[in-house]
């Protein structure tokens, strides 16, 4: 009996061991030994292409035969890479297969966000230097807090991140002013009047004060963000001060205009004031997590919507820079998401990216090594582990726990 007993506890062990509520996964390097990767994007054009950002002021390429030799873009004597600024991000046109534009956020020399649209060159492979159309400078306070990303929307609208200005704290209290850029999600129409014009649903263009470019406000640096290719939805991941971070969320059906929090609330709780700081007008984030653990500062990422990994789908991957730590969340209830630590990979999480499949794409930042990993469902095996090599898991049978 007890012989029985023994096998049953063990059989029990296993089963508990080997059901996870998050699929295990592996990284996998699909390029290394560049230099401080800051985002990952592909161009939408059919080509394959995977285009990755480096902060120096390089746009390297992808491509089927590896990295190629020559940068796609070169802007390293337009930016300065102190603090947290350099080259931060390209979007591509959503019809870049036939007008060539796309468009670049970055710090200049005198330490200013700009947006700037460039056009493709003869070789497809290789930008116009020449091409440079600057669209937007937004004055910079402080060196910190630059944002960065870009992003087109379903609705061919060109989004653009800025954080609050900088310093800490949100001293001159930029997330909650609509009378500025600093600390909003903007949305632009660059195939309006150049250099751009102020899509007229925008939620605060008939506001005395409020700048029309404003889609979302109270934010403290949305340095990573993205919409959901399948329905819309818009991830925001919102890096914190000293205590939080966390993910905001905007549904396909927002007529835009949410304020989410900063610097009144650092995730969901209150920051300043230090009490009574929600009146029931903010739009509190949908996933949060603290900084006990080492963590810092979140990079959002993507949810899945690819083929290769059939496990993953419907998953919003998002990571912690510091750490390393990726975590998944699944939408449990309209606008409701339950998050488990997926994997703990020791790496400088920068970013995420997709290509035109949907598969997904982690930057590592570091230099020279740096590198650009693919994120694929791991194939559990009989003995508790799980094949297909690269990363370590935090869930499930995935066992391994770092990546070198």
């Amino acid at each position: 009996m007890s012989r029985i007993c023994g096998y049953l506890a063990a059989v029990l062990v296993l089963l508990r061991v080997c059901v996870f509520a998050a699929p295990p996964v592996n990284l996998q390097p699909v390029v290394t030994e560049i230099d401080r990767p800051v985002a990952i994007t592909n161009a939408g054009d059919g080509s394959g292409r995977l285009f990755i950002t480096l902060r120096a002021g390089f746009v390297v390429i992808l491509g089927p035969q590896g990295l190629n030799s020559t940068p796609f873009l070169d802007i390293s004597a337009l930016t300065t890479t102190d603090s947290e600024r350099g080259l931060l991000s390209i979007a591509f046109h959503r019809s870049y297969r036939t007008n060539g534009f796309f468009y670049i956020d970055y710090t200049n020399l005198n330490g200013d966000t700009v947006i700037a649209r460039y056009h493709v060159s003869a070789n497809p492979d290789v930008a116009d230097p020449g091409s440079a159309a600057v669209l937007l400078t937004i004055p910079q306070p402080f060196a910190n807090h630059n944002g960065g990303q870009l992003q087109f929307g379903p609705d061919g609208k060109l989004y653009i991140g800025m954080g609050d200005g900088g310093s800490g704290g949100d001293p001159l209290n930029n997330g909650q002013n609509l009378g500025t850029l600093l600390g909003k999600i903007l949305r632009i129409d660059v195939d309006g009047a150049f250099p751009y014009s102020v899509p007229t649903d925008n939620p605060f263009l008939s506001t005395p004060g409020a700048k029309p470019e404003i889609w979302a406000y109270g934010l403290r640096n949305p340095w990573r963000f993205s919409f959901d290719r399948q329905t819309g939805d818009l991830f925001i991941g919102d890096v914190g001060q000293d205590s939080f971070e966390e993910v905001d969320f905007q549904p396909a059906t927002s007529s835009g205009g949410e304020n989410y929090g900063w610097r009144l609330m650092e995730a969901t709780h209150c920051f300043n004031p230090a009490t009574n700081c929600n009146d029931g007008s903010l739009t509190l984030p949908v996933i949060e997590y603290s900084h006990a653990a080492g963590d810092c500062s979140i990079s959002g990422g993507y949810r899945y919507r690819g083929a290769a990994s059939p496990d993953l789908s419907g998953i919003y991957f998002y990571a912690d820079f510091c750490t390393g730590k990726i975590w998944g969340a699944t939408e449990t209830s309209p606008g409701v998401f339950s998050s488990e630590l997926i994997v703990d990979t020791g790496l400088s999480i920068t970013a995420f990216g997709e290509d035109e499949e949907g598969e997904l794409y982690v930057a590592h930042f570091a230099s020279p090594n740096g590198a650009v990993y693919e994120l694929k469902q791991a194939t559990v095996v009989q003995n508790g582990s799980s094949g297909g090599g690269g990363g370590g898991g935090g869930g499930g049978c995935f066992i391994s726990t770092t990546l070198r």
